[in-house]
């Protein structure tokens, strides 16, 4: 029994996603003649909407519709959702002349829509729809109509809103994707929308953000012995050392990793002179650099450690990779 319940599971999950495939394909295929020109009539609207794109469905439509209105607005294009019922009760007072009504009915005939929608049209906003029925009431009212008919719902009822759903949701997607490139939106702009995210810190966030500052950061001069640029290493745990000339610039560092080297060669570290054990010339990076700069020339290098510099050599502070995690910029 329970081999066949695991077989039956696995059937129907593979036949759903072969379903909501084939469904999205059907409906890229369709893009030719009319709906073509319907999808570009949309593009042009919404790039020449002076107002915000109001994006509203009920039920699963409104679901998807939420998404939508989301992926517009982190893409460049402000937008909101607003609930057709709740419109109807005041929320109407949302959409302005300026703006661009987006309504999402697969059958393009609900009700919440259909009494707001003439409502709007008669204040000038302009009317994008997205239904299964193209010869639906809401179709016949829309300046632009882009048709997300399926065949099927992946439900094995045919009545769970699963297909038509994907569908929607897809064609706001390739709506969003096409006005952001109308719009000449950059990468730039992506981070503003998302400052709280991984890619905008990485991207916005300075070095002198992240570093260790001066005082954290373990240092000795250079006229140190080996023991006390250890003991430094160790009391500041950074895995490396910092190496300071007479004149308080950086000479070079000594690593976790130059003293295993220096321990395979031998194990008698009496008489060693820190001069001999440091690697001059470390890798440096200015503290006004972003962030993602200092990634960059890690991965570049293949090193754990930056120490940051002024323009003439002096220390400021140094960063690891530990440094860049604990910022959540890696």
């Amino acid at each position: 029994m329970i081999a066949k319940t695991r077989e039956r599971t696995l059937k129907l999950a593979r036949d759903t996603l072969t379903i909501e495939a084939a469904a999205l394909q059907t409906m890229r295929d369709r893009l030719e003649g009319a709906n073509a020109d319907a999808l570009v009539l949309a593009i042009e609207l919404l790039q020449s909407c002076k107002g915000r794109i109001v994006v509203s469905g009920i039920g699963k439509s409104g679901h998807i519709a939420r998404k939508i209105a989301a992926t517009f607005a982190s893409t460049g294009s402000p937008a909101f959702f607003v609930h057709p019922a709740e419109a109807s009760h005041g929320d109407l007072g949302m959409v302005t002349r300026d703006d661009v009504f987006v309504a999402l009915s697969n059958s393009g005939e609900t009700d919440e829509l259909l009494t707001i929608v003439p409502i709007i049209k008669r204040t000038g906003a302009k009317l994008i729809v997205l239904t299964g029925a193209p010869h639906s009431s809401l179709a016949k009212l829309a300046d632009a109509h882009l048709d997300t008919s399926v065949e099927k719902e992946a439900c094995p009822l045919n009545l769970a809103p699963t297909t038509s759903t994907t569908a929607a949701l897809a064609m706001g997607d390739a709506l969003a994707v096409a006005l952001l490139d109308a719009r000449g939106f950059q990468v730039e702009d992506f981070i503003r929308s998302h400052p709280g995210g991984r890619l905008g810190r990485k991207q916005l966030m300075h070095v002198s953000e992240v570093m260790r500052n001066l005082a954290d950061t373990p240092k000795v001069s250079i006229d140190s012995s080996l023991q006390d640029a250890l003991l430094e290493m160790t009391s500041k745990r950074m895995g490396m050392v910092v190496i300071l000339d007479a004149n308080k610039k950086v000479y070079g560092i000594l690593t976790d990793g130059d003293l295993r080297r220096l321990l395979e060669k031998t194990t008698n570290l009496d008489g060693i002179k820190l001069i001999n054990a440091t690697t001059s010339d470390p890798r440096t990076i200015p503290a006004e650099l972003l962030a993602e700069e200092a990634i960059e020339m890690m991965e570049k290098h293949r090193i754990n450690h930056l120490v940051v510099t002024d323009k003439d050599g002096h220390l400021l502070g140094a960063l690891n990779l530990h440094d860049l995690f604990a910022a959540k910029v890696i």
